[in-house]
């Protein structure tokens, strides 16, 4: 009886033990973030909340929840027509644009970037091999002495 209760104590361990590993080898293939991509545009709905929350914090100053104050923007941006939401949808086309230009900008910095460095690593092998080339030559010379 008390092997059995030992066993199933191991067997939970190794589980536990199991999925901290997968969960460690998950985070460790995840791509790091770089922090100077430029960040996506907000949508339409989002350029709205910005403007319905500070309406709707004047109107409600006792309510401290994120999530009423979504819900009720939520509510509304579904009852809205498609003339009322023009302007923030012409709003979001125009972060939009910004934003791809400043990708472009920022993709064709990294490209060259890489580009230099791949010519800075290609110029310091071969300057590292000239190096010991040299290094070589010298040792002959003395032996010749």
């Amino acid at each position: 009886m008390k092997d059995t209760k030992a066993k199933s104590k191991d067997s939970k361990l190794s589980v536990k033990n199991d999925k901290a590993k997968k969960r460690q080898a998950r985070k460790e293939r995840k791509a790091k973030k770089d922090p100077n991509k430029p960040k996506r545009p907000p949508t339409p709905f989002f350029i709205y909340l910005e403007e319905f929350r500070k309406i709707f914090k004047e109107q409600h100053p006792d309510v401290k929840g994120v999530s009423e104050v979504a819900r009720a923007c939520g509510e509304k941006w579904k009852v809205m027509s498609a003339q009322e939401k023009a302007p923030y949808e012409e709003k979001g086309a125009q972060r939009r644009a910004e934003y791809e230009k400043t990708l472009t900008a920022y993709n064709q910095k990294m490209s060259a970037g890489a580009a230099s460095k791949r010519e800075m690593e290609s110029k310091q092998g071969s300057s590292n091999s000239e190096n010991l080339d040299d290094e070589g030559d010298d040792d002959d010379e003395e032996d010749e002495e």
